[in-house]
């Protein structure tokens, strides 16, 4: 591309390396209220913003996540740890996945692992999840810098003469097919995933309902025998 578009690449993929993890370290250790988790995601996650405009959190969508039983709701108006570490979850989610989709993977999250003492806590899921983003970090600029190079040199020998200026439109156009292409393949993989496990988790509902039943059934038989 005669448009250098190498410095600007550059500079997007370094941002990459400070990736907006929240550190569950960075989290008060005292409950908060509405106005108050608001107040730490904007000045926690600001760098993810396309336009300074653009909410990360605001008081209805957290009402919402509620009412759709993506975030358990608040204990006396307060908001624990927990309940920020899945906002997080559902920020990042949320940027392409369906409200349902977020639902499917939040609800089994909060019903097994939401303050219950004896399990796994949500934080050491948090650490654990966000465990690999360095290296994934990597391969994703490996990746990036791979589809430029090859979409730089693209259109280069074509049958029908365009200017210049139309010939770098066209692979500016082509990096973001590809790009484009890689983020929907990933997101038709995450969407068949969630499908399939909905499916087995109906599946088991149903097997363990079944299961219930039969029993019933035998101590009934059983009752009517004595």
């Amino acid at each position: 591309m005669s448009i250098d578009y190498q410095p600007l690449l550059e500079d997007i993929l370094k941002k990459l390396e400070r990736f907006p993890y929240i550190s569950d370290s960075d989290i008060p250790y005292i409950d908060l209220y509405m106005d108050q988790v608001t107040t730490f995601m904007e000045e926690q996650l600001h760098d993810t913003r396309r336009s300074p405009d653009d909410k990360i959190l605001t008081k209805t969508m957290i009402n919402n996540y509620a009412k759709n039983h993506l975030l358990p709701p608040p204990i006396r108006k307060k908001y624990s740890r927990e309940h920020i570490l899945m906002l997080v979850f559902i920020y990042y989610f949320k940027g392409f996945l369906s409200l349902q989709d977020i639902h499917s993977l939040a609800e089994p999250l909060n019903e097994r692992f939401f303050r219950k003492e004896d399990a796994l806590g949500i934080e050491e899921i948090y650490r654990e999840a966000f465990r690999v983003r360095e290296t994934q970090t990597q391969k994703i600029q490996e990746q990036v810098r791979e589809i430029f190079d090859a979409c730089r040199h693209g259109f280069s020998d074509l049958s029908r003469s365009v200017s210049e200026e139309e010939r770098e439109f066209l692979q500016f156009y082509s990096m973001m097919i590809s790009l484009g292409c890689d983020i929907y393949i990933k997101k038709s993989i995450m969407e068949q995933l969630i499908d399939a496990y909905n499916a087995q988790g109906r599946t088991d509902v149903r097997e363990t309902g079944s299961r219930e039943t039969s029993r019933k059934d035998s101590k009934e038989t059983g009752k009517k025998k004595q």
